[in-house]
């Protein structure tokens, strides 16, 4: 699902006007959509107290739609319009819209009033996506009423909640998702967003290549969930290396294996330090195991990545996952960077093995994921994690394209980087996976299905954030957030995989 920018929005808007749908048009039909969603949701909205707060701009051009059709349509028993303006300061089709409201008789409130607290229902339509910076003045000021003046009503915000402040219950958004609705801190204002169509040509925005960020939905790989063939055997779902682990730190290798079994490839090896291997072994008789060479401390230590005993445990294996667990041994550095480099091998990089190729500027021999949290990200560029944060987006796709990786950068809202410059946005995850060995368990599922669909690699790379996201999303329903620990993961996969079976099945 494609989101579109400020700019990117207004050009649909006048390639829509010149193919004859006019911006008055759009606005009618933006209007009618709230209102069919308000019906829906609030059946019977006759029954509501509502106030509709409308800005001088074209967001309030919409909310005025809404208070006309609630006026002559719904008929309420309570609606209040509120417009933050001066009429004579408005222009075009809210204006326009203005003096139709007048003309079916609906009465307009400068200001909210006191009497006004006991509404139910509350629409934001204050200020849309052309607002720019902090919120001043009259708009300012009906933004913190609308937060604090209503203690019994619901909040439905009317394209983006105005300013990204107003918190919103429910946000009805016209023709594609904005970034302030998928991106925190914003999006946590918005509630439930729902899309709904005004008349823009889908073709305008969906087939339009310079449109590079997208929301990543269940629909997009719904596909790769289907049943299987009833004849099917293990060698049809790729077989997973994992090389991970040392002495003290056999959990990370562990998770990452068995993470790519239960994402459902077919066999899974991890390879560690030799010391590490029993128990390893220990946590899943389904792992394959193979050990390596180590130092003194108890880490890989393959100083050659064509050493002929790796090069057997690589032989035929679909895709590698790297770095959980390794350690910084100047070794097992180098091992890694000359690994990860030249290997032609499909392999997801992780914790240890980012941190060994902060710095680098190598470009690889075969498809590569990236999978950092901000701090590993600040390593491998050298930037702060503040800066980082700042622009998620913008470094991840940097990155991503300047060293041709698909890069997923985890947090809320992980982001998803493909080497040629789009850009996803996961909307799957949960606070409860704020502990250690979340990241192992994704290295492994990415792994996992990058090893059965290996033709599909960036849908399988999108299914396999979403799926560890909403695994740790149903595993806080149950267990609760604080109580939860990676491999709880694995109880709550199936689930989150079922829910994609059935959608691949409508």
């Amino acid at each position: 699902m494609k989101v579109l920018t400020p700019a990117q929005m207004r050009e649909v808007d006048r390639r829509t006007a010149e193919l004859g749908i006019p911006n008055i048009i759009l606005m009618e039909n933006a209007g009618q959509r709230v209102v069919e969603f308000l019906e829906r949701q609030y059946a019977p909205l006759a029954k509501e107290r509502i106030v509709v707060v409308c800005g001088k701009g074209n967001n309030g051009g919409d909310g005025l739609v809404v208070a006309r059709q609630l006026h002559t349509r719904v008929k309420p028993q309570w609606l209040r319009v509120v417009l933050g303006g001066d009429p004579s300061e408005m222009r075009g089709d809210a204006l326009e819209n203005y003096k139709m409201l007048k003309a079916v008789g609906c009465t307009v409130w400068p200001k909210i009033t006191e009497e006004m607290r006991i509404a139910t229902l509350v629409i934001d339509a204050v200020l849309g996506t052309g607002a720019e910076g902090v919120p001043k003045g009259k708009a300012a000021e009906l933004i913190e009423a609308i937060n604090t003046h209503f203690p019994l009503a619901d909040v439905v915000a009317v394209d983006v909640p105005s300013g990204s402040a107003v918190r919103a219950k429910h946000t009805v958004t016209f023709t594609a998702l904005k970034p302030s609705l998928v991106l925190p801190p914003e999006c946590e204002f918005a509630g439930k967003v729902h899309v709904v169509q005004i008349g823009s040509p889908p073709e305008l925005y969906e087939g339009d290549p310079s449109i590079q960020l997208s929301l990543s939905a269940a629909s997009d790989f719904a596909s790769l969930f289907r049943p299987r063939v009833s004849d099917s055997n293990k060698g049809l779902y790729g077989h997973v290396l994992v090389i991970a682990g040392a002495r003290g730190k056999t959990g990370a290798a562990a998770m990452a294996g068995i993470a790519a079994l239960r994402a459902g490839a077919g066999l899974s090896t991890v390879a560690s330090a030799a010391s590490a291997i029993s128990s390893i072994a220990s946590y899943a008789p389904e792992i394959m195991t193979e050990p390596l060479a180590e130092t003194d401390a108890g880490s890989i230590a393959m100083r050659e990545p064509d050493d002929p005993a790796l090069a057997a445990i690589t032989e035929k294996k679909t895709v590698i996952a790297i770095g959980p667990g390794m350690g910084q041994h100047p070794d097992t550095v180098q091992f890694i960077r000359r690994f990860v480099q030249e290997s032609k091998t499909p392999m997801v990089v992780d914790a240890d093995a980012l941190n060994a190729l902060a710095g680098q500027r190598s470009r690889f021999e075969g498809p590569r994921i990236f999978t950092p949290h901000p701090g590993e990200m600040s390593r491998l560029t050298g930037k702060t994690i503040a800066e980082i944060q700042a622009d998620r987006i913008g470094h991840a796709r940097a990155f991503a394209t300047e060293h041709g990786v698909y890069l997923v950068l985890k947090g809320n809202r992980s982001v998803i980087a493909f080497p040629d410059g789009p850009v996803w946005i996961n909307p799957t995850g949960s606070p409860s996976m704020a502990t250690g060995g979340t990241g192992d368990v994704l290295t492994g599922m990415i792994a996992g299905l990058v090893a059965q669909f290996p033709k599909q690699l960036e849908t399988a790379l999108l299914s396999a954030v979403y799926l560890h996201g909403r695994a740790g999303e149903l595993g806080a329903e149950t267990l609760g957030e604080k109580s939860f620990m990676a491999t709880d993961l694995f109880e709550f996969l199936p689930e989150a995989m079922r829910e994609i079976t059935l959608l691949s099945h409508q």
